[in-house]
Formats: structure tokens, sequence, C-alpha cells
């Protein structure tokens, strides 16, 4: 996992680079407690996440302005899949968020508030992901 966390966030701590201008201290998509496992130390840790402009920020206050320090962020236009991981990790309303080469894991305090992020962030993978532009298709049968 901790290869996931250098990937998406470069570092320890998020940097205003990491951010692409996005005003997380506005109003978010989608803002609320999960408990997150460390990248180094595996303890869950509750933080306070902000879902904004396909970027997934987490601090350690619910408080946010302008000032706030995110302690990172993940771009979702990275992320293939968010679902349920109950299962996976034996805890009740817990869901992953996965890449190509990892997977993280989250805890929601509810069942609707688990199903309530996995839709937020599912929605926002859609949006933000990369897609396939016309100049991109290469149609031979359209060529003379």
């Amino acid at each position: 996992m901790a290869s996931l966390w250098r990937a998406v966030v470069g570092s320890a701590q998020a940097g205003p680079e990491d951010y692409d201008g996005v005003e997380f201290w506005g109003t978010p998509e989608r803002a609320g407690w999960l408990t997150k496992q460390g990248e180094y130390i595996k303890t869950w840790r509750r933080r306070w996440f902000v879902l904004k402009q396909g970027k997934l920020f987490w601090f350690k206050e619910s408080t946010i302005t302008r000032a706030s320090r995110p302690r990172g962020v993940i771009p979702v236009a990275n992320c293939l899949t968010v679902k349920g991981a109950e299962d996976v990790i034996n805890r009740q309303f817990a869901f992953e968020l996965s890449t190509r080469n990892d997977t993280m894991y989250f805890i929601a305090d509810s069942e609707k508030e688990k199903e309530d992020w996995i839709n937020s962030i599912g929605r926002s993978i859609v949006q933000h992901s990369r897609s396939v532009t016309d100049d991109e298709i290469l149609d031979y049968d359209s060529r003379k």
C-alpha cells in the first residue's frame, strides 16, 4: 500500500502543486469523517475527507479554511474502482479505492455513509478519468 500513497500523493504531506488549483475550502461534492490506514505505520486514523473536482483530500480537522494544509490528496482519475470491502478487511462499513498498482481501504461510520462515499467517488472517477477523444480514434475504414 505504501507504493500507492507515494504514487498518488508523492510525499507524506500534500503540497500546493498537488491541488491543481482546487479550492478545497469551498463547497465540496462530499465531505465527512472516514477512518483510513496510515501509509507507514499501519494504524487506523480518523480523518476529515473532502471530495472536490476530482481530488480526494484529507485533513486532521473538519474545519477547513484557505490556510488549511491537506495531509494527503488522491487524484481520482488515477483510480479504477471503488467498492465495498467488509469481507476483505473484516471491518463493518469498509470500502476500497483501487488503482492499477494498489488498493487503499477506508471505513465509514454507517452503511449509508459508506454507500454515499462509494457513489460520490465512483461518479468522480467517471467524470475525471481520461476519455478517448475523436482525434485519438484510428478508423481505417474512413481513410481514403
